[in-house]
């Protein structure tokens, strides 16, 4: 598992502006949000981790929003294609994170 984090003059830049992250859905995170993906703002000032990001997480009409935080509970995370777990990792502008739930079947 590959985790980066900003050193603290990128964390401070990070966090001095908002920051719009583009959220990805997929397998068992995508049929419990309803969508293949989200669009996320996080206002200037905030910490753009993924946990953060996650927060603004609302599934479509009809889905379940408990069954979307069960599955977050297995899910791991590609930030900007580097895997993570860590919720407190922080996001740049214009970054894409992807929803991965565990997959079967190789």
């Amino acid at each position: 598992m590959t985790t980066t984090h900003p050193t603290p003059a990128t964390a401070s830049l990070v966090e001095s502006a908002s920051v719009t992250a583009t959220l990805r859905f997929f397998a068992a995170a995508r049929a419990a949000v309803g969508r293949d993906e989200q669009h996320v703002v996080v206002p200037a000032g905030e910490h753009p981790t993924v946990g953060r990001l996650l927060t603004e997480v609302r599934p479509v009409e009809g889905m379940s929003a408990a069954d979307f935080r069960d599955v977050l509970l297995r899910c791991s995370f590609l930030v900007d294609g580097l895997t993570t777990r860590d919720r407190e990792q922080l996001v740049s502008d214009g970054a894409v994170v992807d929803v991965m739930p565990p997959f079967a079947g190789g």
